[in-house]
């Protein structure tokens, strides 16, 4: 009886394989997606960090000190000016145009303001359209203008206790690259397995539906672990090879990776299965499932922290797998938690595979 039961397990096991491949289109969104996604969003980032942001500086004192901040700024490779003005207003045309992203404003009595032991009063106006891609600039700047300011105040040590309040050390906890492709594909590597493996799934099982598909238990256990494999292996090419191909952040629990990517995916097919015994063509998936991916990521926290949600919206996000998907990898691959501060996740992805495994079952039976 177990031998008859094994058997037939691996047979349906093997044939769900075998109906991937004769489909291209189930072939292409379930395996050959992922191979494309792990050179296409990399690639595209490759950059990881902005150069030669354009600024305009105002400079209205025009002095000694002030074309020696310049002169140091120009030596900055994240920096390129754009243009220097006396003139403020000119300046802020130059960014509401978008020919230049910040102005650097040196105002007029700064050297007499350093001699004072003041501050000096240099400002700096960064356009919001792109944070990111601006924060090169404060960088950029903070290392040429405290080094100038030190060195011009060296000059009145008898007369100021003058020193520079810019000291800013950046150092990168676990994004150690401060790159934007080490920060934003670890966090996208979750939501491409979700999608592929919901869209995937979604079109066999509709296809099988459409020939009344009534599994038995062990034609329905041997198609989630067909599934599984699946998804598991795509979530080791990704974690493993791509992140080590781009040298990305991981490695920060190994362990605690290959324990939470089957009960990830086992819940993603769960969610899967139930979804797609609601629809009634393959065709269906494609218009039920493919516009939720950007929305799925923007509600995982990555894109805008949880915290700066609206209250409902920080209750109602974490109802989606995805959401804890993406928290719990980003938190075991780059930050190296430990199962205690991640345990709540894996136990919520637990339930949600018991339960909507359940369900499609009762559905896939009636």
């Amino acid at each position: 009886m177990v031998k008859h039961t094994l058997r037939q397990f691996f047979q349906y096991y093997l044939q769900t394989f075998q109906n991937i491949v004769k489909n291209h289109s189930i072939l292409t969104t379930l395996i050959l997606s992922v191979f494309l996604y792990s050179f296409f969003y990399p690639t595209a980032y490759q950059g990881q960090q902005a150069e030669a942001v354009p600024l305009v500086i105002v400079d209205q004192e025009q002095s000694v000190l002030t074309n020696t901040i310049i002169t140091e700024i120009q030596k900055s490779p994240d920096i390129q000016i754009q243009g220097i003005s006396s003139n403020f207003i000119e300046a802020e045309y130059l960014v509401q145009t978008q020919q230049a992203d910040a102005i650097l404003l040196l105002p007029d009595h700064l050297s007499q303001s350093i001699r004072r032991g003041d501050t000096g009063g240099i400002g700096l106006y960064l356009s919001t359209a792109n944070f990111l891609k601006t924060k090169q600039i404060g960088l950029g700047l903070v290392q040429s203008i405290e080094q100038t300011l030190t060195d011009y105040s060296e000059q009145f040590t008898q007369r100021t206790h003058f020193q520079p309040d810019l000291s800013v050390h950046q150092i990168p906890l676990f994004n150690t690259l401060s790159g934007y492709g080490s920060y934003v594909f670890p966090a996208v590597a979750p939501v491409i397995i979700h999608q592929t493996l919901l869209l995937g799934i979604c079109m066999l099982v509709a296809g099988y539906r459409q020939r009344l598909w009534h599994p038995t238990i062990t034609e329905f256990l041997a198609f989630y672990a067909a599934m599984l494999t699946i998804g598991c292996l795509g979530c080791f090419y990704l974690f493993g090879f791509t992140f080590w191909l781009y040298d990305y952040p991981r490695g920060g629990n190994f362990w605690g990776m290959l324990l939470a990517v089957p009960i990830f995916v086992s819940c993603v097919i769960s969610l899967a299965i139930l979804i797609a015994s609601y629809l009634d063509r393959p065709e269906r998936a494609g218009h039920v499932i493919v516009f939720s991916s950007i929305p799925l990521f923007l509600m995982s926290g990555a894109a805008w922290p949880h915290a700066a949600m609206p209250e409902w919206l920080q209750f109602f996000v974490q109802i989606f797998p995805s959401t804890h998907g993406v928290q719990l990898f980003i938190q075991l691959n780059q930050m190296g938690a430990h199962f205690s501060e991640t345990g709540f996740k894996l136990y919520y992805l637990i339930a949600i595979t018991v339960l909507c495994g359940w369900l499609a079952w009762r559905r896939l039976r009636s």
